[in-house]
């Protein structure tokens, strides 16, 4: 499992110019059981993406069709972690 931090290094105004397309990229690797949970942060600089992938290398891949990514609006960092205890509704949706 992965947690994918962005941080906004572009004004709002910008990020918002690609979001429709950065949602598109979300809604992909849903469909595709990588992305599990996703949001922005508050106060808005930036977001999380909860994930699962079999590698960080494969995640970093992913990470590149950003449109964020690709435009150079944000930062990522990804952190690995081993899911050792989830809530029961969620068993059907990990792997």
């Amino acid at each position: 499992m992965f947690i994918i931090n962005l941080n906004y290094i572009a004004p709002l105004e910008e990020l918002d110019l690609h979001m429709e397309a950065h949602v598109q990229y979300l809604k992909k690797y849903y469909k595709a059981e990588v992305f599990i949970m996703s949001g922005r942060k508050v106060p808005r600089t930036g977001g999380v993406i909860i994930a699962q992938a079999d590698s960080k290398e494969i995640l970093e891949k992913i990470i590149a069709e950003d449109p964020f990514h690709k435009h150079k609006l944000a930062e990522f960092e990804i952190t690995e972690f081993l899911a050792s205890q989830s809530h029961p509704g969620l068993k059907d949706i990990l792997r």
